[in-house]
């Protein structure tokens, strides 16, 4: 039978369940309808034809891990120099440094206010601290000077 899931298609052959005897065992009633209830002639189990990846790599689950294969040694070569970082790589880095710079200073903020209310201590280890994008106007009020650390 194929079938389709989320856009992939797969085969799929559902188990076949033989009885003992083609006897009925009982009777009963199921929401109100009749129930005929039959003795299996062993337990069903699924077929594992798992083919599962983790990060790329195929695995099947209760297989022992290969020992990995002795390579033979190479000499070492010089390994290149690092690339210079670009003029975006830098600016992006310093506007990241700025947003942590920003969002320290309002959860600060937020502490000493919340014990200037009478709150506990506790909220500077809420969880839940300051996320999310800062409001434009908190950028042109913090400067990166000493003096306007708060």
């Amino acid at each position: 039978m194929k079938l389709t899931y989320r856009g992939t298609s797969y085969e799929y052959t559902p188990p076949e369940v033989s009885f003992e005897n083609s006897e009925i065992v009982g009777t009963g009633k199921y929401r109100g309808l009749d129930w005929r209830f039959r003795n299996p002639k062993k337990a069903m189990v699924m077929p594992a034809t798992l083919e599962l990846r983790y990060r790329g790599v195929a695995y099947r689950p209760g297989e022992a891990a290969q020992a990995p294969v002795a390579e033979p040694a190479v000499a070492p070569t010089a390994a290149p120099a690092p690339a210079l970082a670009t003029a975006v790589d830098r600016s992006r880095a310093l506007m990241m440094k700025q947003q942590r710079q920003i969002k320290n200073r309002q959860q600060a903020l937020l502490s000493r206010s919340a014990n200037e209310v009478g709150l506990s201590e506790s909220i500077s280890n809420y969880w839940n601290r300051i996320q999310g994008k800062v409001h434009p106007t908190f950028r042109a009020m913090y400067g990166r000077s000493a003096a306007s650390l708060s």
